[in-house]
């Protein structure tokens, strides 16, 4: 079974103006992020990085990079969205099915917005989402515990077992 992450607009203009600056959630968060991803990359998994380019159109390029929290490789692909469910109107869904990707893990940012909505997406599509345990982040805790409550969850060390 092919498996692919997708990391969700992890970008300094979303997270950093959102997110408090000095929020040890975001470390803690792509500490998992950072270790699923190498796992995958490991035995040749897929990683996507998905960005929101809503609105970015004159904003410089620093505002919509992924922040140096999370780890890029240069394997990894980056897909950019203008909605919340990074399905819609993009090529997410052709690029994971072109890698034969089935199960998919979803970690990033925000829980009750554009994560939640695009494990919906995946789950419309005919994909099997999970959420990656302590690897989404929200600006509303309780928005990242009603997620792992609703949702189908995976951990990292389930992960490990399950690729290697």
């Amino acid at each position: 079974m092919k498996v692919g992450l997708l990391i969700v607009d992890m970008q300094e203009s979303i997270v950093r103006k959102k997110m408090d600056q000095t929020s040890a959630s975001i470390e803690h968060a792509c500490e998992y992020i950072n270790h699923v991803a190498n796992v995958l990359r490991s035995n040749d998994h897929v990683v996507v990085h998905v960005q929101d380019m809503e609105g970015m159109e004159e904003a410089p390029p620093e505002e919509y990079r992924i922040i140096p929290e999370v780890d890029v490789n240069e394997k990894d692909i980056t897909v950019t969205k203008e909605a919340s469910n990074a399905f819609w109107q993009t090529n997410l869904e052709q690029v994971l099915k072109s890698h034969g990707i089935e199960l998919v893990i979803i970690s990033g940012f925000a829980a009750e917005e554009c994560v939640l909505f695009t494990y919906n997406g995946a789950m419309e599509r005919g994909f099997r989402p999970v959420m990656l345990q302590n690897g989404i982040l929200s600006t509303h805790p309780e928005a990242v515990t009603s997620t792992y409550r609703d949702s189908n969850v995976i951990s990292y060390p389930v992960v490990d077992y399950l690729i290697q």
